[in-house]
């Protein structure tokens, strides 16, 4: 069986090295959207517990808690708003400044 924490801990931090020496703007996006995602993963994977049943119905012996499952759904709805917003930014930029690389732009935006 596949240990999900460590999966995403790992995916995590390949978002975050992702981060670090990109130099592209839309490399540095798909990065923080990779650690978003391994973060959404981890809290859920956290939360499994086997056996547990969906909390739906008249009986609710070995019901799983509803509250983490529900706190991911609102994190993924921010993520979405957050990498529309990026992307629009990235769209604005590139119209400005006709390239999408973190260097040009600051050196064009200095000058």
């Amino acid at each position: 069986m596949i240990n999900f924490e460590i999966f995403s801990v790992i995916m995590f931090f390949l978002g975050f090295y992702g981060i670090i020496t990109s130099k592209n703007i839309i490399k540095s996006i798909v990065s923080v959207i990779i650690m978003e995602t391994a973060v959404i993963m981890f809290i859920i994977s956290i939360g499994f517990i086997e056996g547990m049943k969906t909390p739906i119905g008249q009986n609710l012996e070995n019901a799983a808690d509803p509250l983490p499952q529900a706190l991911m759904i609102t994190a993924i709805v921010i993520g979405v708003a957050v990498s529309a917003v990026s992307l629009t930014i990235l769209i604005s930029l590139y119209r400005q400044f006709n390239s999408t690389d973190w260097d040009t732009i600051k050196k064009k935006n200095t000058e």
